[in-house]
C-alpha cells in the first residue's frame, strides 16, 4: 500500500523532476563537504581545522537560515532557489580551480565553506516550501515523506559516494561531481509547472526581521514542532558530529587513511538508503511522533558503540546502524514540521530544520574537534553520547504532546 501511494505521487510531472533535482542537488552538496574535510585533514592533519571547516557552515545557518526562510515566505520561490544553485556551482568551480593549481590554503578552505553554507542557507527553505504544489492535496503526505527522505537519503549518500571517489580519484573530481549536479538540478528546476499561488509566498504585512522573528515564536510556542526540534538540534550537536569527524577517525583511530574513509562513509550512507526505501512509502502520519523518538536512540546507541570500539569490522556495522537510524529520524521529523505547520510560515519552518540538520552537526563537530586535540576521539564522542541519553529520556517524556499537535488531519 505504501509503495502505491509512493508511485501515485511520482506520477506527477513535477514530482519527478522536483525529486530527481533535489536528489542531484542535495548528494552532490553532501559530497563536496566530505570532500572539503578530507582537504582540510590533508593541509593539517588536525581535528580542530577540520571542525572549524564543519562549524562554517554554523554562522551562515545562525544568521542567514531564518532570514532565509522569512524571504521565501514572501518571494518567488523558483527563482530564489534557481539563485542560491548557480552561486552554489560558482563555489565549487572556485573550489575545484584553487585546489588543482596547488593554491588552496586552509584559510580559504574556511572561507569557502562559509559561501557553501550560505547558498545552502537560501535553498533550502525555497525548495522545500514548494513541496504542497507538486501534488493534488490527498497526496501531500505522501510528497512530503518524499521529501524527507530525498533530503535525508542524500545527507547521508552524499558522504557515502563521495569516500569512494576520493579514494579513486581524489577530492577534486569529487567537488566538480557537485558542480556538475547543481547545474543539471538548476536546469530541471525550469521544467516545474507550478500554481502562482504556491509559487510565490505572502504578500509583505510587516518587515523581514518581523517575520523572520515571528518564525521563532511560532515553533517555540507550537507545542509539537516546538519540543520536536529542541530533541532534533540536541542530538544534532551531541551525536551527530561523529560523520563530520570521520576523516580523523578514518586515519586516526582506525589506521586506515581514505580507503578507511571510503568505508566508513559508504557504509553510513548504505545503512541510509535501506531504511530510507524501508519508510519510503509513508502515507501517513500517524506514528512518527514516536518513530523519531525511538530513531534518535538508536542513532544514539550506535554512535555510542562506534566510539568505544577500535575494531574496524564493528565500526562498520555501527556506521550501518547510525546511517540507518539518521534516516528514520530525519525522514520522521521533517515529515511531522513540514505536515503540521501551516503554509504562511512554512518557508520559515524549512529554514528552521535547515539550521538544526546544518547547524547543530557543525556545532558538535567543533566541540568534539577542540577537546580530540587533548583527548583523542573517543572519549569525548563517548560522553557526548552518554549526555544525549538523557536527551532520549525527556523525548520520551513529550511523544504524546507531539502526537496531539502533529498526527492530527489538517
Amino acid at each position: 500500500m505504501a509503495l502505491k501511494t509512493l508511485q501515485r505521487s511520482l506520477a506527477e510531472p513535477n514530482c519527478r523532476i522536483y525529486f530527481g533535482g533535489s536528489l542531484l542537488a542535495w548528494t552532490g552538496m553532501w559530497m563536496q563537504r566530505v570532500a572539503i574535510g578530507w582537504m582540510a585533514w590533508e593541509l593539517t592533519e588536525s581535528t580542530f581545522w577540520i571542525g572549524l571547516i564543519a562549524f562554517a557552515d554554523l554562522v551562515p545557518a545562525i544568521i542567514v537560515s531564518p532570514l532565509a526562510g522569512a524571504i521565501a515566505d514572501r518571494a518567488d520561490r523558483l527563482r530564489l532557489t534557481v539563485g542560491a544553485q548557480l552561486a552554489t556551482i560558482a563555489q565549487a568551480m572556485i573550489l575545484a580551480i584553487l585546489a588543482a593549481a596547488h593554491v588552496l590554503t586552509i584559510h580559504v578552505l574556511v572561507f569557502l565553506a562559509l559561501v557553501q553554507g550560505i547558498t545552502g542557507a537560501f535553498a533550502q527553505p525555497a525548495r522545500q516550501s514548494m513541496v504542497p504544489a507538486l501534488v493534488p492535496r490527498e497526496l501531500l503526505p505522501s510528497a512530503v515523506a518524499l521529501n524527507s527522505l530525498t533530503f535525508n537519503l542524500a545527507r547521508v549518500l552524499g558522504p557515502g559516494i563521495a569516500g569512494p571517489l576520493i579514494v579513486a580519484i581524489g577530492p577534486i573530481p569529487t567537488v566538480i561531481a557537485n558542480a556538475l549536479a547543481s547545474t543539471i538540478a538548476t536546469a530541471t528546476m525550469l521544467l516545474l509547472q507550478l500554481d502562482p499561488a504556491e509559487r510565490t509566498g505572502h504578500a509583505p504585512t510587516r518587515s523581514l526581521w518581523a517575520e523572520t522573528l515571528e518564525g521563532f515564536t511560532y515553533a517555540a510556542r507550537h507545542p509539537g514542532i516546538g519540543p520536536l526540534f529542541l530533541y532534533a538540534a540536541l542530538l544534532g550537536v551531541l551525536v551527530r558530529p561523529f560523520q563530520e569527524l570521520l576523516p580523523a577517525y578514518a586515519d586516526q583511530v582506525f589506521g586506515r587513511g581514505a580507503d578507511g574513509l571510503a568505508w566508513l562513509t559508504g557504509t553510513v550512507g548504505l545503512g541510509a538508503l535501506v531504511m530510507g526505501l524501508a519508510v519510503a512509502g509513508q502515507s501517513r502520519v500517524a506514528g512518527l511522533s514516536r518513530r523519531a523518538v525511538t530513531s534518535g536512540a538508536a542513532m544514539t546507541l550506535a554512535t555510542l558503540a562506534f566510539a568505544v570500539t577500535t575494531n574496524f569490522a564493528l565500526g562498520l556495522l555501527a556506521c550501518f546502524a547510525a546511517g540507518a537510524a539518521m534516516t528514520v529520524h530525519g525522514i520522521s521529523a521533517q515529515t511531522l514540521a513540514q505536515f503540521g505547520s501551516e503554509s504562511h510560515v512554512r518557508g520559515r519552518m524549512m529554514a528552521l530544520w535547515g539550521l538544526i540538520v546544518r547547524a547543530c552537526p557543525a556545532l558538535g563537530a567543533v566541540l568534539l574537534g577542540t577537546i580530540a586535540e587533548w583527548t583523542g576521539l573517543s572519549l569525548p564522542t563517548a560522553a557526548f553520547c552518554v549526555i544525549a541519553l538523557g536527551v532520549v529520556a525527556w523525548g520520551f517524556s513529550r511523544v504524546r504532546r507531539m502526537q496531539a499537535a502533529l498526527e492530527k488531519d489538517r
